[in-house]
């Protein structure tokens, strides 16, 4: 009798964890919660002082296997302004960053095409005078006598973060709530302009990007602060 009450037990404990564990994993996706976001066709071809500039190839992701799985959409384009400035913009979206899927860092990326990276440094970036800043990560690629200063921001869910600490918290927070959150890379860089004043070009660049652009494209560029968990 006491055997068949602990099967009964062991089997009820089983169920419960295996219920328990159902029902603390994410099911929802955040990227279903809104109409499909068509990177291509919200991010302007012109805007400011900038203009796109053809022929310019920016580094992309590996092309494998994994890059297929991780990434749903991907914008490489590159701009030039009225002084001659070249900027390069690569943006890289997927809609699930889970514990298997996430955002490539660029240093990891840009290694893993043959080029010598310095240490990555982040700093805010106050791109308007009353919103909240946005972290910039800064560093420098170098190949075969190519030198491109690159700066990136990760977006992933509501908030903005390039830290692999904050980015594990969050999604430990978002899935809390049941959500698994969709996570976008913007890595901006310049060829061809001279190192010392390419972060002021790239800055630039970027504060006239999330000026020009609707809201919603640029709620899906730096979240919505008020939403935001960190």
């Amino acid at each position: 009798m006491a055997r068949s009450v602990n099967v009964v037990l062991a089997c009820f404990a089983m169920l419960a964890a295996a219920l328990l564990s159902y029902v603390m994993t994410p099911h929802l996706l955040m990227a279903r919660t809104h109409d499909a976001f068509n990177i291509d066709a919200h991010f302007p071809r012109a805007f400011g002082e900038w203009s796109e500039l053809p022929g310019v190839q920016a580094v992309k992701p590996p092309a494998d296997g994994l890059e297929a799985t991780i990434y749903n959409q991907e914008l490489a384009r590159a701009y030039v302004d009225k002084d001659g400035h070249a900027v390069m913009l690569m943006v890289a979206y997927g809609e699930s960053q889970s514990d298997r899927l996430q955002l490539h860092h660029p240093e990891i990326c840009y290694t893993a095409q043959g080029f010598r990276v310095t240490k990555p440094a982040t700093a805010p970036f106050q791109w308007s005078p009353t919103e909240k800043p946005i972290p910039l990560t800064r560093l420098v690629a170098t190949r075969e006598g190519r030198t491109e200063p690159i700066v990136y921001w990760m977006r992933i869910g509501y908030d903005v973060t390039n830290s692999n600490w904050a980015r594990n918290r969050l999604k430990l927070e978002y899935g809390l709530r049941g959500w698994i959150p969709d996570g976008v890379l913007y890595r901006v860089s310049t060829l061809g302009v001279p190192e010392n004043i390419s972060l002021q070009v790239q800055e630039k660049f970027i504060r006239d990007l999330l000026n020009a652009v609707p809201p919603d494209t640029r709620a899906f560029m730096i979240g919505e602060p008020a939403k935001a968990l960190l």
